[in-house]
């Protein structure tokens, strides 16, 4: 599928589409082309809290809401664990200290731009300790996956040197998502290839892009 097809696909689907960008902290020449990339498209930027540059929320425009990405995005998985900072052995209430720690630090830090909403890193969490978020506070896990809330395209190739999955695949699973589809970048590993292929998407004319808030209270039946 080419650029021509996905856009007339798109014209007559109307799709509603939201933005999720990953691993932010520090201030760096890709965040900042990330921010300037978003200015008329709503954002989540999920903030990594013990890695996070105070000076980085001084730069954030009206269209980013900032959403929690862990605490520390260290990987605690035990041997033969796939990669998670909330591993099985961790205890319930040590591993919801931590996330309401960041919590804290982010919501002083960004002030009414934060949405409490964990996208664990990995997009790896266990069930039973996200049953318990509600208790300090969280209001919705974004992972990835169907659902509202998680996006369900990820840009980047991670078991292809990091680099752009390319049009085609892109394309083709956001017409095959349940709405609303959830773009996934990582802007700290973009090649030109995704940025060139971000800057055209997020110019297109017939999708409506939604903020974080509305893509967790997304329901086909309250929108027809």
């Amino acid at each position: 599928m080419n650029w021509s097809e996905f856009e007339a696909e798109c014209a007559r689907r109307r799709p509603r589409f939201w933005w999720r960008d990953d691993d932010a902290g520090s201030v760096t020449p890709e965040l900042k082309r990330l921010l300037e990339l978003s200015s008329s498209v709503p954002l989540a930027l999920a903030v990594i809290p013990e890695a996070a540059d105070p000076g980085l929320f001084e730069l954030l425009h009206d269209r980013v809401t900032v959403i929690q990405h862990g605490t520390d995005h260290r990987n605690r998985a035990a041997p033969g664990e796939k990669k998670t900072e909330y591993p099985a052995s961790e205890p319930n209430a040590q591993a919801l200290a931590r996330i309401a720690r960041g919590q804290a630090r982010l919501r002083a830090l960004a002030g009414q731009r934060f949405f409490p909403v964990l996208a664990p890193p990995w997009n790896r969490l266990r069930k039973d300790l996200a049953d318990e978020l509600p208790s300090i506070g969280v209001r919705g896990v974004s992972g990835y996956r169907a659902g509202a809330g998680n996006t369900q395209v990820d840009v980047v190739a991670w078991r292809r040197g990091k680099r752009f999955i390319g049009e085609t695949e892109a394309f083709e699973i956001a017409l095959r998502a349940e709405q609303p589809v959830g773009w996934l970048t990582h802007h700290a590993v973009h090649d030109e290839q995704t940025w060139a292929f971000l800057e055209r998407l997020l110019a297109l004319k017939t999708v409506h892009w939604l903020s974080v808030q509305e893509a967790f209270s997304y329901t086909a039946a309250a929108h027809g």
